[in-house]
């Protein structure tokens, strides 16, 4: 089914006084709950050095792993936001330890064949060149975009998300999570002056808009486009609960990362886009406001998913910042992240003194595999980081 933004519909806010309340959340409070996130930070410090925590937790506590996973830079994004926040260089030390990692990852070639080398590479190499002047790590960044267009398909107009390029059963996948790598293209194009980078992200966020997106707002995880013929085919998920459900991560993708691109191509859609599959969202949740794993549940003893909680606020802040003040939406959108950040700190985070060494409690990695359920997910615990620095400081962004 073929979407232009215009068409979608977008749902007015059920119960809006829910995000009408003054919530606790002050700046005594984001710091409280920082000092939490630098306290587990440390915990593992030791152990995830030359190692990486696993994309997620097993008993609640993560097992160590070579920089193998989609989801390595997570620790590392968390280590620079850690540093940047205290200025602390045992952070740093750590971190820059770890960029080395990436560079040899990605010279060896290990694991990148994929369209998440923006997420490694932005919150390892593009975060320490922004931090810290780090050349070396700005060229890997620079590469890594290189080898993240060698999967655009040009006829599709989309980044191939995973899968053998040469392989006809594979190739013309995008998936909603691929918002998120795009500004490590848009990054490249500033810091180059090449426009390629900009380009194709730029024109694969337009087709994520016109064919992930449903008409009433929500979203599918996956979308099939003819690589020969650029004819787009039907929408599935290897995430949620059904093709037809709302998978709740990869809305918050589109919620985020609809913004995120908007910050380089300035294509108004994309806010007005991700104010419609916000207000989906905001209307499914339940009443502590961590929704579910798959947006089809609203109540009952499914899984919530606290790390899509965490994404989305980090998504309905930089949304908020580019709406006018006149908008009435805004300080919604605002109340509606202060109140999740305090649900999650009150009630989904893990003990300083216990054994736990993620963040974030309850959270849902692949439910249908069975693989990081009602568990910590790395991910989680860097969004929930990242919204609390945004808090508390006028953030320039990784992405």
């Amino acid at each position: 089914m073929t979407v232009f933004v215009d068409e979608v519909r977008e749902e007015k806010i059920r119960d809006k006084e829910r995000f009408e309340k003054t919530s606790a959340v002050n700046r005594a409070f984001v710091e409280k709950a920082i000092q939490h996130v630098l306290a587990k930070i440390d915990q593992s410090l030791d152990v995830f050095t030359d190692m990486f925590p696993d994309s997620n937790s097993e008993n609640l506590v993560y097992k160590p792993i070579q920089n193998v996973e989609w989801t390595t830079s997570f620790w590392t994004g968390m280590l620079w936001l850690a540093y940047e926040y205290t200025r602390n260089e045992k952070y740093r030390k750590v971190a820059e330890k770890q960029v080395e990692s990436f560079k040899e990852r990605l010279d060896n070639r290990i694991e990148v064949d994929h369209h998440d080398l923006g997420f490694l590479y932005t919150l390892s190499c593009v975060s320490a060149y922004k931090l810290t002047g780090n050349e070396e790590a700005k060229e890997t960044a620079i590469k890594a975009a290189d080898l993240l267009i060698t999967r655009y398909l040009d006829k599709a107009g989309i980044i191939q998300a995973w899968g053998d390029l040469n392989d006809p059963k594979e190739r013309g996948r995008m998936i909603i999570d691929c918002n998120m790598n795009l500004p490590l293209l848009y990054w490249a194009s500033e810091v180059t002056g090449k426009s390629v980078y900009r380009e194709i992200g730029q024109t694969h966020v337009k087709q994520a808009a016109k064919y992930i997106v449903r008409q009433d707002a929500s979203t599918f995880h996956t979308y099939y486009m003819d690589p020969n013929t650029g004819k787009p085919l039907y929408g599935n998920t290897r995430q949620g609960y059904s093709d037809n459900s709302c998978w709740a991560r990869g809305q918050s993708w589109g919620i985020y990362g609809f913004p995120l691109s908007y910050q380089y191509i300035h294509d108004w859609s994309l806010i007005e886009l991700a104010k419609k599959l916000t207000n989906y969202y905001l209307n499914r949740l339940p009443e502590d406001q961590i929704c579910y794993w798959d947006l089809i549940f609203t109540e009952g003893d499914e899984e919530r998913d606290s790390s899509a909680a965490a994404i989305t606020v980090c998504g309905l802040l930089e949304m908020a910042k580019h709406l006018p003040l006149t908008d009435p939406e805004r300080r919604t959108y605002e109340n509606a992240a202060l109140i999740m950040i305090q649900s999650l700190y009150e009630n989904y985070t893990t003990e300083i003194d216990s054994e736990a060494n993620g963040i974030l409690k309850h959270a849902v990695y692949y439910k249908g595999g069975g693989r990081g359920v009602d568990e910590s997910c790395i991910w989680g615990d860097y969004y929930y980081f990242e919204a609390l620095i945004r808090l508390v400081k006028d953030w320039k962004m990784y992405w």
